[in-house]
């Protein structure tokens, strides 16, 4: 089966990835109305404008032979409407473009996002949040500029290159040999130095994105920052990472301050005159179409101009269109399985002879234990033994290197991805929480919520008192990350989040650690009553968790030690009564090690 993103979203559109001008190109096609409407809308605009170059000759004829009144009045009206066409086409081309860089820029950020959240966990531990950060916008925002105006000014360069020439071949064939030659120098340095500046415009959004990623590492580790006092240092480190951005703005600079075109078009304009000027004295040209030919030639001075700036909108852009790429190819090492098993969840989990590895290094090794529906098992062990790690492979966010993961008999691999995940939930010691409203983050994963749901599952978190203590109650807004709450009130909140879910599966990772004791006594009589019929996975240091788990699980150094009830492993196991020799002699009898109570012991 062909290797997919984690998570597909449905509707997407698939664009041409083989390149970043094809990429782009693909986008604009998506909205081919606007684009042929703008090619058009600037076609006919320099048809009009050029039209309006050869009147002028042919009215100043008129004037001189002497015509009569009538046909130069016609002449004039003549060029008063390709003006006025002239004007009109060009805002109406414009209008188009506009619109097209704008639908463009909305899908490339729509379709760089959904590639994001499809991509695995493995990926995303992988990448500077900054430079994600930077790609999704400001790279994407170069595709706006891409379109408008810098394919406009493509159509602008090829079309007032092109009629004007073809208006000029009309007049005399002759007169071709200036333009031709011009043309074919202005081809050769263009290329020359698009091939200079177009590695500097990469490595300019390459230190775009690093600048960003070290500000963002920066931002969101301010209070290690000010707690070891390194504020001007790492002032001192954005000072330099702004500086090499500059100097690649420096360099495109040069780069564009040498650019020869408009020193050609100066010569070639002195020696199209000359060559009309010869061709009149010679009685191949009138008075009338050397003023035509003069107007034509000078009607290519400006798509001689800004050549400079679309030239280097256009390349910048293609270098964020590259970088966007980069994200969206990636290959995500999870497959979402779409055509896999789909069943309601009933809790057995089972590992055979499973051994993860992460860059290089063995995190779990030959790990093999079985878990009945509705069982809660504790797994304990050291930090570093692989604890967390062992209920990622179950929620497959990693995938193991070798054994399976059985969820109700079924290789978790087998299963569809999305039906697996949404009966499961998990509860971290790292609790992340939304910028948005309490009753959001609670209701977040479970759709059309009532506040009544929300309100029943805050109590039994015993979350409920606290959040009526804000001004907004259950529609306070919490800060970043939850940064406003204290980490037992964040806890509180997630745990309030996962009784709302009721999922087949819970997993708890050290999820009371910042809440007090009797705060604790409460929310496990909660999590009790949550636990009925659920497989429950629970990763603790307090032993008032861990004795009343039906199994409990011993980790060391990446392999399962011991496996059995907490009675069964006191006897049993010198790992698990090392946890708890803090307690008091391994001698001591069963019921008083098993009545401890809320104590917390240390790795």
């Amino acid at each position: 089966m062909a290797q997919k993103s984690e998570f597909s979203i449905e509707g997407l559109r698939e664009y041409n990835r083989t390149g970043p001008v094809r990429w782009i190109m693909s986008h604009c096609w998506e909205h081919r109305t606007y684009f042929t409407i703008g090619l058009m809308g600037f076609a006919s605009t320099y048809i009009a404008f050029s039209t309006a170059r050869v009147l002028f000759g042919r009215g100043a004829e008129l004037i001189i032979e002497g015509g009569d009144a009538r046909a130069v009045i016609l002449v004039s009206l003549a060029v008063l409407i390709a003006s006025v066409m002239d004007g009109l086409c060009s805002l109406l081309g414009s209008l188009s473009m506009v619109i097209l860089s704008t639908r463009v820029e909305r899908d490339a950020r729509h379709e760089l996002y959904a590639s994001l959240l499809g991509k695995s966990q493995t990926f995303h531990d992988q990448q500077r949040v900054g430079d994600v950060m930077a790609r999704a916008t400001d790279d994407v925002r170069q595709l706006h500029f891409v379109i408008h105006p810098g394919i406009m000014f493509i159509f602008d360069m090829a079309l007032g290159f092109a009629v004007p020439i073809l208006y000029i071949a009309f007049i005399n064939l002759e007169l071709l040999l200036v333009p031709a030659l011009f043309v074919l120098s202005y081809a050769i340095v263009v290329r020359r130095y698009i091939r200079r500046l177009e590695p500097v415009m990469m490595q300019q959004r390459m230190q775009y994105g690093l600048l960003s990623a070290r500000l963002e590492e920066t931002i969101s580790g301010i209070e290690i920052v000010k707690v070891a006092a390194q504020e001007v240092e790492e002032r001192k480190k954005f000072r330099r990472n702004a500086g090499k951005f500059r100097d690649f703005f420096v360099k495109q600079g040069k780069i564009e301050a040498a650019y020869l075109p408009l020193l050609m078009y100066g010569i070639a304009f002195g020696l199209m005159f000359l060559h009309c000027m010869n061709m009149y004295g010679r009685g191949l040209l009138s008075i009338g179409d050397v003023i035509a030919v003069t107007g034509l030639m000078g009607v290519l001075q400006f798509p001689v101009f800004i050549s400079l700036f679309s030239i280097s909108m256009i390349q910048l852009g293609i270098a964020g269109a590259r970088r966007i790429l980069e994200l969206i190819d990636q290959r995500s090492d999870i497959d979402e399985n779409l055509t896999g098993h789909s069943a309601p969840v009933a809790g057995a989990i089972a590992f055979e002879n499973v051994t993860f590895k992460f860059h290089g290094s063995t995190v779990l090794e030959d790990v093999s234990f079985q878990v009945e529906p509705g069982q809660t098992i504790a797994i304990v062990g050291q930090t570093g033994s692989g604890k967390s790690t062992l209920t990622q492979l179950v929620s497959r966010t990693y995938d193991v290197n070798a054994g399976r993961v059985l969820i109700d008999g079924v290789d978790v691999r087998d299963w569809n991805l999305d039906r697996l995940r949404s009966q499961m939930g998990k509860i971290e010691q790292d609790i992340f929480l939304f910028s948005r409203s309490i009753a959001e983050n609670i209701a977040f994963g479970v759709k059309d919520a009532s506040q009544e749901e929300i309100e029943a599952a805050a109590k039994e978190a015993q979350a409920h008192e606290f959040i009526l203590s804000f001004n907004d109650g259950y529609g306070s807004e919490i800060g970043e990350r939850g940064v406003t709450l204290s980490g037992g009130q964040r806890q509180r909140l997630a745990l309030a989040r996962a009784f709302l879910r009721q999922p087949r599966i819970l997993i708890l990772d050290d999820s009371t650690s910042a809440i007090d004791s009797a705060t604790e006594d409460d929310i496990q009589r909660a999590m009790r009553r949550a636990q009925e019929g659920r497989t429950t996975i629970l990763i603790t240091h307090r032993l008032s968790q861990i004795r009343w788990a039906d199994r409990i699980i011993v980790l060391e150094n990446g392999r399962l030690v011991a496996n059995g009830s907490h009675e069964e492993l006191l006897i049993h196991s010198d790992h698990y009564r090392r946890i708890f020799s803090r307690y008091g002699p391994t001698e001591a009898p069963l019921g008083q090690l098993a009545g401890e109570g809320d104590t917390q012991w240390a790795s």
